[in-house]
């Protein structure tokens, strides 16, 4: 069976300092962890901005 796509990962750190793979379309995006996951509207919050300093490549 062949491929039928490719996922370029990109390393970013972590709260902790330590790195961890995440697709490269989530690279300057990450998703909102339970208390952030709503926006006072009350509508969903999919994707927050990651901070560039974050993003080892």
């Amino acid at each position: 069976m062949g491929k039928t796509g490719n996922i370029t990962w990109v390393k970013v750190k972590n709260r902790r300092g330590k790195t961890r793979l995440v697709p490269e379309r989530w690279a300057y995006k990450k998703r909102p962890g339970p208390a952030q996951k709503y926006t006072s509207e009350g509508k969903k919050r999919r994707k927050l901005p990651r901070s560039p300093n974050s993003v080892v490549g």
